[in-house]
This record gives structure tokens, C-alpha cells and sequence, in this order.
């Protein structure tokens, strides 16, 4: 009798473990920004989201790995939330309005280039 408790409970485990990784999804997409300030500003606005569990953009690559719950959330709401911020993706831009009060070394050109070369962070 124990020995099927047991079997049940395990069996039972496993299936929850089974619909939770079933819900979590990763994302990768390109997010425009330079600096570590854009690093801290992008991932803080994609961590804001309801479902968001990780978030790490790379200066690097200009590219952000988000983990979330695809129960609770959406990549569409995590595009809104960083475009929001003055940081554009691929599926939303940044307000000009947000977008032209980003601290100097961290306004990208638009058009995907690099605005001059100040430094910061």
C-alpha cells in the first residue's frame, strides 16, 4: 500500500514539473542599446513584466534572453515593456519622447548605427 502511495506522489510530481516547463518559454531578440546603463534600463523594464522570471541582454551582441511564463505573459507585453524605456525592438519602437531623454552615451542610432562615441558606465 505504501509503495503505491508512493508510485502516485512521484507520478503526481512529475506530471506538475511536466505542465510547468511546459509554460516557460525563452525568447531571444535583438534590443538597441549600448551601454551598461541600457543594460540595467532593458533588463529591469523586461523583469517588470507579470511571468518574467529572467532576463540578461548582452552589450555585446545587442541581444536579450528573456524566460517567462506563457501563462501569464507574452513576448508581444515584454516588447512593449523595454520600448517603453526608449529601447527599440523589432516588434515596437521607443516614443521619440522617451527615446530623446536617454542619457547621451546611451542613444543609439536608429537606423542600427551607433551615435558618436561618448562613454560612459
Amino acid at each position: 500500500m505504501k509503495a503505491r502511495v508512493l508510485s502516485l506522489l512521484v507520478v503526481m510530481g512529475f506530471s506538475t514539473i511536466s505542465l510547468f516547463a511546459q509554460s516557460t518559454k525563452t525568447e531571444k531578440f535583438e534590443v538597441a542599446g549600448n551601454c551598461g546603463m541600457c543594460k540595467t534600463r532593458i533588463e529591469k523594464a523586461a523583469k517588470s513584466v507579470d511571468g518574467v522570471s529572467s532576463a540578461d541582454w548582452d552589450q555585446e551582441t545587442k541581444m536579450i534572453a528573456v524566460v517567462y511564463n506563457s501563462e501569464e505573459s507574452d513576448v508581444h507585453k515584454i516588447h512593449q515593456a523595454i520600448a517603453k524605456t526608449g529601447h527599440d525592438t523589432k516588434m515596437h519602437k521607443a516614443p521619440d519622447g522617451v527615446y530623446d531623454t536617454l542619457p547621451g552615451c546611451c542613444k543609439y542610432d536608429r537606423m542600427g548605427k551607433e551615435k558618436g562615441k561618448e562613454s560612459c558606465c
